[in-house]
Parts: structure tokens; sequence; C-alpha cells
């Protein structure tokens, strides 16, 4: 069943075509609503429950599945019993609520961090849209208490940024981006920093290790992108910047040194370039030289003093699959996060984001298999994160279920950044001496917003409850982004928090594959679950014959 472009039980409305995840396919910064996730961004959990209570009586369309996706994963729910719950607590009908429910996990190998959720953010690296809106994404991660990503060439772009033989010794951009969100840290969550080709050239770990230590930042590897096949790009729209980058060292398509180039940027026929990141190992030719690369390569990371290592691919196929999780078990990397086809948030090529790569459930129905086969030989397998095209929290829970027991965490990109951007416009009409800083777009609010109020404290559901948090006084530093993105957090928790009670699991860790099930046999046949009717057959047969 393909996402629906309304859904009037919500009450919301996509403003253009709907990907799998429920998000438009192009999802816009200065977008009005009311998307879902916009929607919940405002009202949290609200957000969960058909709209007009009194006055509507509402049903489900999503019950006949066809193709493979998630989409066609169905989540089990049981008529008895309880696991998870805390030591000391009774199974009594009065401790089992879903409030209860405990929604945190913890990842790592040789560091081991806790977060309040099962969610991390994707790669934000350096495009315009990571720069403009970090501040609302750094804040509102930390103080929900996840992870968060700073993607590849933030340090690269930066025109502030020094290099001295040939390594980075100044990276303002990247020490503000770090710095934002340990504002608030509160030992939950933590910054990781990509690097790819270029950043590694540059010597980016050096740098981190160098000013923050080994144990506040971790690193991570990259291996591709889930969207694209090819090395990340950014739009350029000034030729000073594009000759900037390409003495820096990056791929500027087209050139912008060539003459005829110039010339036609500056009559306006060429209006912008586009920067690409170098593609990894087209040196290597076999697997034992990635082997190798990759050991060294962690090796000098730790021998930098870096305590965590993560490794993050894309949509490659089974053989860099498989590599991907035998190489991340053998070095003892923290987290891997697998990204399937049909994501992305950058600038990804659009006919690649169509038809390149391993869509996400079959990606990670193959990761499940391969993790749980170097298991039962007894090798050290990595705990997993998936990515792809996630955004609510079924998502979440049918993701981590699938991968379980190795899956930790669900990697959000697009969703994720939807609250900033909402958040800054809504901050920009409101505060509009604040408004080119923060990313705003708006010059009034939209009745979209309006209707729920006219300040913040009217707006956001969790205003109040970030006050709590950070204390009165505070506020007035936290972006409105940030105060978005902790309602549209607290909404996917309460969701999240409905399922685990509905499947009798209390705890993340007890959520399993049996708590799934394929709407359809294509989908049983890909992903090794049962098809819906078949799924606890044995039981009921048990109990008939009993």
């Amino acid at each position: 069943m393909k996402a629906s472009k309304s859904n009037d039980v919500l009450g919301t409305v996509n403003r253009g075509s709907p990907a799998e995840s429920g998000l438009c396919t192009l999802c816009r910064a200065d977008c009005a609503g009311k998307c879902e996730t916009w929607l919940a961004s405002i009202k949290g959990r609200e957000v969960l429950y058909p709209r007009d209570y009194g006055k509507v009586t509402a049903g489900a369309d999503n019950t006949t599945h066809v193709g493979v996706s998630y989409n066609s994963v169905r989540i089990q729910g049981y008529n008895y019993g309880s696991s998870g719950l805390p030591q000391g607590v009774s199974n009594d009908p009065d401790n089992c609520t879903f409030p209860g429910a405990d929604v945190t996990t913890s990842f790592g190998r040789t560091k081991k961090i806790q977060a309040r959720m099962p969610i991390m953010t994707g790669a934000l690296g350096s495009t315009k849209i990571a720069e403009s809106y970090w501040d609302s994404f750094a804040v509102g991660c930390s103080l929900v208490g996840v992870p968060i990503v700073i993607g590849e060439n933030v340090v690269g772009v930066d025109r502030n940024s020094r290099m001295e033989n040939g390594r980075i010794v100044d990276a303002p951009e990247l020490d503000r981006r770090i710095q934002t969100y340990m504002r608030y840290f509160d030992g939950h969550g933590a910054v990781l920093v990509q690097l790819n080709v270029e950043d590694g050239r540059n010597r980016v770990a050096d740098y981190v290790a160098d000013k923050y230590g080994g144990d506040k930042v971790l690193i991570e590897l990259k291996w591709g992108q889930g969207a694209k096949d090819i090395g990340g790009e950014i739009e350029v729209f000034s030729l000073e910047q594009a000759l900037f980058l390409k003495k820096r060292g990056y791929v500027v398509d087209p050139d912008p040194e060539l003459s005829e180039v110039q010339e036609a940027f500056q009559r306006g026929s060429i209006k912008a370039f586009a920067r690409h990141s170098r593609l990894g190992f087209t040196d290597f030719e076999k697997y034992e030289d990635i082997r190798k690369n990759f050991r060294n390569t962690v090796e000098y990371l730790r021998g930098l003093g870096i305590k965590g290592v993560t490794l993050k691919t894309g949509a490659y196929g089974m053989e860099a699959l498989a590599m991907a999780i035998k190489l991340a078990g053998e070095n003892n990397i923290d987290l891997l996060t697998i990204d399937g086809a049909g994501g992305g948030t950058g600038m990804s090529p659009w006919h690649m984001m169509q038809s390149w790569g391993v869509p996400s459930i079959l990606l990670h129905s193959k990761a499940y298999e391969y993790t749980r086969m170097l298991d039962e030989k007894g090798e050290n397998v990595p705990d997993l994160s998936f990515a792809g095209g996630f955004a609510q929290e079924d998502h979440i829970f049918k993701a981590i279920a699938l991968g379980a027991p190795y899956s930790k965490l669900v990697c959000m990109g697009r969703a994720l950044m939807i609250s900033g951007f909402l958040g800054s416009n809504i901050q920009g009409v409101l505060q509009p001496e604040k408004k080119e800083k923060i990313g705003g777009n708006w010059d009034k609010l939209p009745k979209t917003v309006s209707d729920f109020g006219s300040s913040p404290e009217e707006i956001f559901a969790g205003y109040y409850d970030i006050q709590k948090k950070v204390g009165k006084n505070e506020m007035a530093n936290i972006p409105f982004g940030a105060i978005a993105f902790w309602t549209m957090a607290d909404k996917l928790k309460a969701g999240l928090q409905q399922f685990m009670a509905g499947s009798r699991k209390f705890a993340l860790s007890e959520i399993d594959r049996g708590d799934l099930a394929a709407g359809n046999r294509e989908t049983a046949r890909e992903t090794g679950l049962p098809f819906i009717t078949e799924a606890q057959e044995e039981k009921a047969r048990q109990i008939l014959d009993s």
C-alpha cells in the first residue's frame, strides 16, 4: 500500500508526493504544514490519536499489503503476559501500563553509550540546511538525550578553517557544532563526527582528538551513502566558493577553473556548482585489501586516543554488507549503521535515489541474517543501527524487532529535521530580529500554526516539559526548533511505548523478531518472518488439540 497524501483521521496532509516513510519526497524548510511529523512537532503525543474526539469514529485502511516494504510488516500483539519489568516490580496490571515501558537503549563495545530513546540523527554535514538549523537539531537531541552525527566535509567547506602542513589546525564550524550539543549534554546521547576520504586526508580525527580528547566525541567512518552510490554533494552558488573548494581538493562540477565555465557563470547560464566527495577504496581490488586498510584505520584512530569508533555504510549489495558486519565485529566497532535505499537528506541525484541500491527492508533483513550467522559461529558482532526512510513510532518498533537482538537504534534523517525547520520558522516570526540567523522563512504565522496560539508557550505541547528540565530563565536560550524536536520526540516515545505494551514488552531489549509477522507471503520469503496467519500456528493448534 502506498502512503496516502492525506490522513483525515489525524488531520494531516502532505504538501507534495509522499515517500514510503510518509514524508514528502521533497521536504521544504519553509513548509507551512502539515504532514504528521510537522504536526507532531507542535502537538506531540496528541497526534497519536484521531482528531475531533466525541464527534468521530475511525477505522484503518492499512490492512491489504502489496509488495515488500516495512509497510508490509505487521506488529504482533498478545493477550497475556509481561516481560522486561524492572527488578522488584510485580506483573500486577497496575504496574504494566504503557507509560512504564522503558525505551532507553545503549550501544558500544569499547565505549558504552546510553540514550533515552532508540533514535539517532542521520549525518548532518556540509549542507546549508545542516549549518542553518544546527542549533535546533543539536540542542533538541541533547535535551532528549539521543546521539547526533556531524556529517562529512564540515571542516573542508568551512572558509574559516585553517590548514597547516596538510592537516586542519582550526575548525570553527566543527567546534560550534560540537559545543552546541555539549551545552545541555547530561550523559545520555553522544556526538559522532563523520569522516570521508577528504576528512581523512585533512586529518579531522587528529584535530578532534587533540581538542576534545578521545572520550567526548566518537568518530564515524563512512562507506558510501544511503541514497547515492557516489560521494556527498552540496550546491554552491558562488564562483569564489567553487574555486576555494576545488583548491581544497574536492571534485567540483562543472569545473570552475575552466574559462568557458567562468564565462557561462558570469552570463548567468550556469548559476551553481555541485561539490562532490571522492569514492573510497578505488585503489583496492579485493576484500583483504579493505580488511587490512580498515584495521589500520581503526588502530590509527584508537592510537590518537579516540575511544568510540563507528561505521556507516550505504545501500551496497550483499558483499559490502558482509564486509561491514565482519570487519565491524573484528575491530570492536561501537556501532554499525546500515542505510537502506530510499533515504537521503542532501543533494543526492534524483534518479540515483530512485534506482540505486538495496531497499531498506531487504538490506536490514540480510543484515540480521549475516550478523546472526557470525554470532552463531562464536564471532564478535557489532551493535546495529538501521536507517533508510523511517519517520514514525511503528517504523522504530519494526526496525528494532527485525534486527533484534543486534539492533539498538534507528537512524532517522529527514524526519528529525522537520521540527528544526518548523520551530525556526515560528521563532523567526515571533522574534524577527533572529530570523536571518536561525534560518526562519516566514513573515507571519500561517493559519496551520496560529490556530494553536501566538506564543511558544501556547503553540508547543512540550514547552513546559523543557522548562521543567532547564529552568524558566534558561528557556530564553532554547531554540524553538529544539522545543519542536522535543515535542515530536515525545510523540515517538509515547507511540513506541504503546506498541511495546501491546506486545507485552516493557523494556526495549525484550523486543524480538517474534513480535513481527509478514503481511504477505512475498514479504515473509524475503524477511524470514512468518506469514501473519502462520505465526503462532503451532501454539494455536496445541490449544485446540488439548
